[in-house]
């Protein structure tokens, strides 16, 4: 049982591990910088230059929404939904998407759900259903860390704390069902994957959220979403080929105890308990 069904690849982790190793000893063997062992280490280009990398991977976004843009536009060439755009930059939000059914569905776009951007978010009015999609272009990161940090962590605090509604999550991107991060659902039907672009995908995954914000006083376990209530999820789960066995759905739990906010999280999927947790306080201040 699991938060998500892959799992982080451990033997590229162990590569990843070894080779970071190496760079850090032999890394001044590498360029024309014209300095010795020890002035190498000790001028600070090492380390400036992994940080500069380390920002140029983080902060660069044109991979990821070249990718969004792909799977949209597969979706609306088959008919799965009449339009989407992007929101621009004035905007919190990331993607608007018309449905079929004339709902609007507006997506807030993150990485993987393990740092504190995971937090900032906001559900503009004329949504009609808010979605987070985590696309996580680390090959060495843990997806089970990074899917319950997001869940529990900080989505669940930020709508229980804020009364924000958020109706789903999802989480895919290019490397799922590469070597880098194997997808369990391709290994009994390889053929489970869709080409678009250079991308061969398997289904995605989806998490169904709570239809209304908890709240300790008057809605302490709302009703969880079926697929029919969120239309772009249900959307990409009949475009990709999904299986209803593999939606994932998440309940929130919350209550006041002495002068803590608590909330439980908990994650079934095909009707069996993932995970779930104590009640744990919202510190959010």
């Amino acid at each position: 049982m699991s938060e998500i069904p892959c799992e982080k690849n451990a033997e590229l982790r162990q590569k990843i591990l070894e080779f970071a190793e190496v760079l850090k000893t032999e890394a001044h063997k590498l360029g024309d910088h014209g300095l010795d062992e020890q002035d190498f280490y000790q001028s600070g280009l090492f380390r400036g230059t992994i940080e500069r990398i380390r920002g140029q991977f983080s902060a660069s976004m044109k991979e990821k929404r070249s990718f969004v843009a792909l799977v949209l536009t597969h979706m609306q060439a088959r008919g799965f939904v009449r339009a989407w755009g992007s929101a621009g930059e004035a905007n919190r939000h990331d993607y608007f998407v018309t449905l079929n059914n004339g709902r609007t569905a507006i997506i807030e776009l993150k990485g993987c759900l393990d740092g504190n951007n995971t937090n900032i978010f906001e559900r503009p009015p004329h949504a009609d259903e808010f979605i987070i999609w985590s696309v996580c272009s680390n090959p060495g990161a843990d997806p089970r860390h990074n899917v319950w940090s997001g869940i529990h962590t900080r989505l669940s605090a930020e709508m229980i704390d804020r009364d924000q509604r958020i109706d789903g999550l999802i989480v895919w991107d290019w490397i799922c069902g590469t070597t880098a991060r194997p997808c369990p659902k391709l290994a009994l039907a390889p053929d489970r994957v869709t080409d678009i672009g250079p991308y061969r995908l398997p289904p995605p995954c989806i998490y169904l959220f709570p239809g209304t914000v908890p709240s300790p006083r008057n809605n302490p376990k709302p009703r969880v979403n079926t697929l029919a209530d969120v239309g772009i999820l249900e959307a990409m789960h009949l475009c990709f080929g999904g299986h209803d066995s593999e939606l994932n759905t998440v309940s929130f739990e919350v209550a006041h105890r002495d002068a803590d906010t608590v909330r439980s999280t908990s994650i079934c999927r095909d009707g069996v308990l993932q995970k779930t947790t104590e009640p744990t306080p919202i510190r959010r201040k």
